[in-house]
């Protein structure tokens, strides 16, 4: 039941394709050795060999995010009896940039053969992703707005003011509901997963009044 009622409100998704012009690559560089100093002179190696590798590639040091080197001493604990050392854990993280795609692969063996031994992502993206999600929201904004007025003519009433208007982001945890909705023909489909395409996704909940004749 509703207890007071007032108007319409209408859900709105869409979603733009781009190809990607972008790509963000995640490694660590680990080290484990028996003393500290050793384990540090092993990262420090590998570090310097990754930051060459990434030069020769054309990767200016302004695209590369690193961390500073971290020390970790590792136990093991064999069943019940007491832990025993087993060295200093030395690593350091980066977090890289890149706009040459074609260069991935070749930079991704260079950067393993260089020492990074532990590679988290490699991600793709679009540098104008703040232009497309405004597409994507003028999008959802009209999607929202035709579904209303479908709804007001279906029962005969006509849309009076816009009251509210409510941004969701359908990529947020607890938004799982949106992600596959479908208001419009340009929304997300079977095809927005396929290898070498970027998707930015807006949604809108408007609410409007109804008209006083």
């Amino acid at each position: 039941m509703i207890e007071r009622p007032w108007g319409v409100t209408a859900y709105g998704a869409a979603s733009v394709k781009a190809l990607p012009d972008l790509v963000r690559v995640r490694f660590k560089i680990v080290r484990m050795e028996q003393t500290a100093p050793a384990a540090f002179e092993a990262a420090s190696a590998a570090v310097r060999d990754v930051r060459r590798a990434l030069r020769d590639h054309g990767v200016p040091d302004a695209a590369v995010e690193g961390s500073r080197l971290d020390l970790r001493t590792f136990w093991a604990y064999p069943g019940n009896g007491p832990r025993t050392f087993v060295g200093y854990q030395c690593q350091a993280a980066f977090a890289v940039e890149s706009t040459e795609l074609n260069d991935v692969e070749p930079l991704l063996v260079d950067l393993v053969a260089a020492g990074a031994n532990e590679v988290e992502g490699v991600d793709f993206d679009v540098i104008a992703k703040q232009e497309l999600r405004g597409r994507a929201r003028q999008r959802a904004v009209a999607a929202a707005r035709a579904k209303a007025e479908l709804y007001a003519a279906a029962a005969g009433v006509r849309l009076g003011a816009l009251l509210h208007i409510d941004d969701v982001d359908p990529e947020q945890v607890g938004n799982e509901r949106y992600r596959g909705h479908r208001s419009t023909p340009d929304t997300a489909s079977d095809q927005d997963l396929a290898p070498g395409h970027v998707v930015v996704s807006a949604a809108v909940t408007l609410g409007y009044a109804l008209a006083r004749d």
